[in-house]
């Protein structure tokens, strides 16, 4: 696979099969997403409905990462957005994960947000961490014990935050 290839695009409801289950691997891992729910294809397309953007990485019909974009907050902070990226196991490594948060942040920007911000990267979490910081996202500080792991040991959660 090549990074060129792949493309970023909005979501189609053809993709919610796909999207559920690397979400899904995500969630099991139970290293990285604060969600222990899996998603079924109801509560899956629900899910991302509630989202304000939804894009995914796709080569000829292949889905191999997606991101959820979202409001952080509400009223005077509503100009701060979230968001959330997963890319499946089998593909990590081939640079996905950038071209997911390089779209999310134009796409952000489009919806009107003023900065991107990141509540919960785990600390162990080496590959996003240095690929936000390559991207500019500023380290807000570390919160100890921010988050439970899959096998119950609390770890450390570093915020980022970048304007947009």
């Amino acid at each position: 696979m090549s990074f060129k290839q792949i493309k970023v695009r909005q979501y189609e409801e053809p993709d919610l099969p796909q999207m559920i289950d690397i979400w899904n691997e995500i969630v099991k891992e139970g290293i990285a997403f604060p969600q222990e729910e899996i998603l079924d294809q109801d509560t899956g397309k629900e899910f991302f409905l509630q989202q304000s953007y939804v894009g995914v990485a796709e080569k000829i019909g292949m889905i191999y990462g997606l991101y959820i974009l979202h409001p952080n907050n509400v009223g005077r902070c509503g100009h701060i957005c979230n968001a959330s990226y997963a890319v499946r196991s089998d593909s990590r490594g081939e640079h996905i994960g950038e071209k997911l948060v390089l779209d999310c942040m134009e796409q952000a920007n489009r919806l009107g947000f003023k900065v991107l911000q990141f509540n919960a990267v785990v600390e162990s979490n080496v590959h996003a961490r240095h690929l936000y910081e390559r991207l500019g996202f500023t380290q807000l500080g570390t919160i100890p014990g921010g988050f439970r792991m899959k096998d119950g040991h609390y770890e450390n959660i570093c915020p980022y935050y970048k304007e947009l």
